[in-house]
């Protein structure tokens, strides 16, 4: 019974039937909303699961004194149903029963007719509904949209609830490591409590961001509380694991990473440390990287998070290849070169030529925006991408009213020199609105900065000098008012389509120009050419795609709590009222060209490994203990294991495995971390967007494949 949410992921049917479910009761979007060939129907999962839906069309409640009402209405209007179900009751949200509704409900159900009215449940409703063998409808979509505003609004409980849900499963699974090998008690009650917060700032109208300043505040608060608690579990996780490293030698730093995921991971490190005294000396301290074989990497200095005087914090940013599921060693030395290297690009033309032999871009000076991006010499991005456009909204935060938020009332501009030197508080005069921050063998750094009225914004592109893939970073101080904000992403893909991660699956996010919802991933694909642009994203959920340009959703600015009710205001007129979102916000996306096939095979382990990150710290380990291997391995490129954690009854280890890909896929799950005379290792073959959840006893090996609620499932064995 899910009768209030605001729409409804395809990904819940197999999540639904995994834990014993087999019938959905929901509200929204009413049919007003959202065409369906029927209320009830069956509704069908990304991976082929069912449940059986209803929609109470009708919703979910009744003005006082008016059931009876309702009840005879509901029976006029839908003479052709056998069997139907109706709900009423009082009170915001319904379900309250009054004593005069209960009168006169008692005295219609008395009255002779064709027609028999039962209190009733919707487990009685749902067996009616099988035992006369109606032939239901399929749908397999989502059920979207309703309150479209709420994919955006309240971004910073959106921004906390993003990180918590990413903590939560990779504090589990550096917990699990740790536990299962001997070093640490599993934490369950820090999880628990974690878990549990996360669970709670996802009612609504919590993280829909449709509350009251009160509610925002104790939802950043509540997450933070899970955040807090996370951060001593997985500290306490990481240096337990890197307790069998060897200690640091002469004027060595060691930066150790542990990669909580079972395959080897591609990272970029960005890692800061300190050296034992100041720089006292002159010249500069450049930071040189080895990995654990002793070999160089391509490595950088970049601007450290403080702003001591004195060279005393180090910040240096390196290619690695993370070995899968352990602790990664990489060492530093500090090298005094004179002078300190700067920036070795410079502008053609009025444009900055970037990137690496397979990946170009093209950044105009004057506009401070990407005039082109190419990769392998075919176009991926056209004039003007990531345009900040500010669109006209107005105060309500759920969107009541709208399904797309296209009407334009401007766009950010570069700014001009003196306000950027005001903005950013340089004091030598006026300052370049466009320029290289960073430049080395890694990356080239360009910030741009930007005004439009009474707010800023800075991109940061950070284009990388081997691969692919260029990561933007979006710096927003906004005080806009009925404002929407978005990033313009134009793509040559003109008859290209838009898929968008959903829970445990990718749905075409196929509305011309209306708002749609995803979760960590994005792609504008186009099949016929075979090419594709995949988007990673930190924090947001909302977007929309029209004519092969996506623009990515990030801020707007209703009031808190404005219900729009026809004939009044939707704000009162006769004072300030304080507005959601006002002030700064930072995003940051990962975007990667490339064949079609490749990038979507790729992109749903890549968002995983961007949100659940590798664990990076300068720690000079004591020396003790005896290093650890490779907890677990998947050897396939796809499968990804979205959580491992202690069994909610007993001692066991559960193992979660998906499949994100539309195309069955086998894999085989290594186990090196028990020790028996074979290695554990178990082929596992999976449906497209499968989830597969296993049980294996830490000891022997043995190991069951379970529901999502831990419970056995026939007598499978992996």
């Amino acid at each position: 019974v899910n009768l209030d949410s605001f729409g409804h992921s395809r990904g819940l049917v197999q999540i639904l039937s995994k834990s014993g479910y087999h019938s959905y009761l929901f509200c929204r979007p009413g049919p007003s909303d959202l065409s369906l060939p029927g209320d009830e129907f069956v509704w069908v999962g990304c991976d082929g699961s069912e449940v059986v839906a209803a929609r109470a069309a009708a919703h979910y409640n009744s003005r006082g004194g008016l059931a009876r009402r309702k009840a005879e209405d509901w029976v006029r209007d839908t003479p052709d149903k056998p069997v139907s179900l109706l709900l009423w009751g009082i009170g915001d949200h319904g379900g309250g029963p009054s004593r005069q509704d209960l009168e006169e409900l008692e005295k219609l159900r008395a009255e002779p007719g064709e027609v028999r009215y039962l209190h009733s449940t919707p487990e009685a409703f749902f067996e009616e509904l099988s035992g006369r063998g109606a032939r239901l409808p399929r749908v397999a979509h989502s059920l979207n949209p309703w309150a479209p505003g709420c994919y955006t609004s309240l971004a910073r409980v959106k921004h906390k609830h993003r990180l918590l849900e990413n903590e939560v499963f990779s504090a589990e699974k550096m917990s699990a490591a740790a536990w299962c090998q001997g070093l640490l008690p599993y934490p369950g009650e820090d999880i628990r409590e974690a878990a549990q917060a996360l669970a709670f700032g996802q009612f609504h109208d919590i993280l829909p961001g449709s509350s009251i300043p009160p509610a925002e505040e104790a939802a950043v608060r509540l997450f933070d509380y899970g955040l807090e608690r996370l951060s001593r579990v997985k500290a306490r996780a990481f240096l337990a694991l890197a307790s069998g490293q060897p200690p640091a030698g002469p004027e060595e730093i060691p930066l150790l990473i542990y990669n909580p995921h079972p395959f080897r991971a591609a990272w970029l490190v960005e890692c800061e440390f300190q050296p034992l005294e100041p720089n006292y000396e002159g010249g500069f301290l450049l930071p040189t990287v080895r990995d654990g074989q002793g070999r160089p990497l391509d490595s950088q200095p970049e601007k450290e998070h403080c702003t001591l005087s004195l060279e005393w914090r180090k910040r240096v940013v390196f290619r690695a290849e993370l070995a899968p599921y352990a602790m990664n060693r990489f060492n530093c030395r500090l090298e005094r070169v004179s002078p300190k290297p700067g920036p070795g690009i410079l502008p053609e033309n009025g444009r900055l030529r970037l990137g690496s032999g397979e990946l170009e871009v093209l950044i105009n000076m004057k506009t401070g925006l990407l005039d082109n991006m190419k990769h392998n010499g075919r176009d991926i991005l056209r004039r003007r991408a990531f345009e900040p456009l500010v669109l006209k909204d107005n105060g309500d935060p759920w969107g009541m009213t709208v399904r797309a938020f296209r009407d334009p009332a401007g766009s950010f501009r570069i700014a001009s020199r003196r306000r950027n030197a005001s903005l950013s508080g340089v004091e030598s005069g006026p300052a370049e609105s466009v320029r290289v921050i960073e430049d080395g063998p890694v990356r080239t750094v360009v910030e741009a900065v930007f005004a439009f009225h009474d707010s800023t914004l800075i991109h940061r592109y950070k284009v990388p000098k081997r691969g692919a893939e260029i990561e933007v970073e979006t710096r927003v101080l906004w005080n806009e008012k009925d404002k929407m904000l978005k990033l313009r992403l134009p793509t040559p893909f003109r008859a290209g389509l838009c898929l968008g991660q959903v829970a445990y699956g990718v749905e075409e996010l196929f509305r011309n120009g209306e708002e749609t919802v995803s979760q960590k991933w994005l792609a504008v694909v186009d099949r016929r050419r075979n090419i594709s642009l995949t988007v990673v994203k930190d924090r947001i959920y909302g977007a929309d795609f029209a004519g092969g340009e996506l623009r990515l959703s990030l801020l707007r600015s209703p009031a808190y709590a404005a219900d729009p009710s026809a004939g009044r205001p939707l704000v009162c007129q006769d004072r300030f009222l304080p507005r959601q979102d006002q002030g700064e916000h930072v995003f940051r996306f990962w975007l990667t060209p490339g064949e079609a096939s490749a990038r979507l095979a790729a992109v749903d382990r890549e968002a995983l490994v961007r949100h659940e990150q590798p664990f990076a710290l300068s720690f000079f380990p004591p020396g003790k203990g005896r290093e650890r291997g490779t907890f677990l391995e998947l050897t396939d490129d796809c499968v990804q294991m979205t959580a491992v954690k202690r069994a909610e009854e007993g001692d066991d280890l559960v193992i979660r495995l998906f499949n994100p890909t539309a195309e069955v896929r086998r894999t085989v799950l290594g186990l090196p971390f028990i020790r028996t005379a074979a290695p554990v290792r178990h082929e596992i073959e999976f449906r497209p967007f499968e989830i597969r959840t296993f049980r294996v006893d830490p000891g022997s090996g043995a190991t069951r494949e379970t529901d999502l609620l831990e419970r056995p499932v026939g007598g499978a064995k992996a």
